[in-house]
């Protein structure tokens, strides 16, 4: 792997009160779509959005997911939301960190692991497709 590269999204997010279970925090679920969102962010920061993905002859499941709660966060809390690329090569990892923006405190951290499947035949590549290389210029 190559070093010294870092590819970073950061979006913010306020959660409503539909994003709340009925102890009045954040459920726990939903973190999961959080960090969707802030996926789907540095993906399109390299224009490389679900639209590119599919027209690139591949789609990239995710097959690991990792969530660690370590505050609780509630309706109407701003959050920062940072997706960075950690590793490419042969699968693609990118780590979360969930902060309140106000205060800057952590409240979430996690991954997901995705894999390079063809569009075609639902195969899986055993190496990184040059055209996510070339895009993330890696």
């Amino acid at each position: 792997m190559k070093n010294n590269f870092k590819r970073t999204s950061t979006i913010e997010y306020t959660t409503s009160f539909h994003d709340t279970d009925a102890m009045g925090v954040v459920w726990h679920g939903n973190y999961l779509k959080f960090f969707e969102k802030a996926r789907e962010a540095l993906f399109q920061k390299f224009n490389y959005g679900y639209k590119e993905m599919i027209e690139s002859g591949y789609l990239w499941p995710i097959v690991d997911a990792r969530v660690k709660y370590i505050a609780p966060t509630i309706a109407e809390q701003t959050l920062q939301i940072i997706a960075t690329l950690e590793e490419y090569e042969h699968r693609i990892k990118i780590n979360y960190t969930i902060k309140d923006s106000l205060t800057g405190k952590k409240t979430t951290s996690g991954y997901t692991i995705q894999v390079a499947i063809s569009a075609l035949n639902k195969e899986m590549s055993f190496v990184t497709p040059p055209i996510f290389l070339e895009r993330f210029g890696l």
